[in-house]
């Protein structure tokens, strides 16, 4: 009997102190007080004007305010990271090609017109000489994008210009594919052309072509199908991280074919110096 009422009193007294620890947990919260960051910008217009001339100068200077971060136990102390997104109007920033540049702690950033006119071409892919709606925004976290928090949205019209090709395009406005990931293996001096392994020029600046490529073989790119005397290529050779597309330059090194046999769309962007390789 005494021994059921030791255990009876035993289990009442922790059940009392597992009680107290649970009325005694302190849990934080972020508070509504917490404000959204306002950005503001140095233009106060709709159109931001881009030229090539203009270059150098300053296209916008974005300054937004501190969201002060507030926790149930006062003000956070921890650093704020922000990142500013520019995406195209209606896209709702959910855009996959949307341009993001982090920024630790500051809160402002100053944007050169040759900048903003290389996130309009490179990221966002826009084409030139056409008028296009922009939208650009704040997002302010703390460490691991924890309490996120979005800022208004400021609009603008942009029409990016055209600027010289990272790559000179081929003279010959031809360009052809060789290697042993081909069909027809390398090319030898003197070989006629290949029409199947020829490029389709989309524009003075860009070449498609849909080829079948055997996996883990080689290949470069050529002018004139037969002829040596340049090509374009990689920087290192069967360079892994270049299997579906990278940088390229004139000259270089052979490229490594994707893995897996099959039919590729290739592109070869002489304006960006990229090329993509895609199933």
């Amino acid at each position: 009997m005494k021994s059921i009422i030791k255990f009876l009193f035993t289990s009442l007294f922790f059940s009392v102190i597992i009680c107290s620890c649970k009325k005694d947990e302190n849990k934080i919260y972020l508070e509504i007080g917490s404000t959204n960051p306002v950005l503001s910008s140095s233009v106060n217009g709709v159109i931001l004007p881009l030229s090539f001339a203009a270059k150098d100068n300053e296209a916008l200077n974005l300054s937004w305010t501190n969201p002060n971060y507030k926790f149930t136990t006062g003000i956070s102390s921890q650093d704020v990271f922000y990142q500013i997104e520019f995406d195209t109007a209606g896209a709702n920033f959910t855009n996959s090609k949307k341009q993001t540049i982090s920024i630790n702690k500051d809160l402002n950033k100053s944007i050169l017109v040759s900048e903003l006119n290389g996130y309009l071409l490179n990221q966002l892919q826009l084409s030139t000489g056409a008028s296009h709606d922009i939208e650009i925004r704040i997002k302010s976290s703390l460490i691991n994008e924890a309490a996120i928090l979005y800022s208004n949205v400021l609009k603008y019209k942009v029409t990016p210009y055209a600027i010289p090709p990272k790559i000179a395009p081929p003279a010959s406005n031809t360009l052809y594919i060789t290697g042993d990931a081909t069909a027809k293996g390398w090319m030898n001096g003197g070989d006629a052309e290949v029409l199947n392994q020829k490029f389709t020029k989309i524009s003075t600046t860009l070449y498609e072509t849909t080829v079948a490529l055997n996996g883990g073989k080689s290949y470069t790119f050529v002018p004139v199908y037969g002829n040596w005397d340049s090509k374009y290529s990689i920087a290192v050779k069967n360079d892994p991280t270049t299997v579906f597309g990278g940088d390229f330059q004139i000259g270089g090194e052979d490229i490594l074919a994707p893995a897996t046999s099959g039919i590729y769309k290739i592109q070869v962007d002489f304006q960006r110096g990229k090329f993509t390789i895609t199933k």
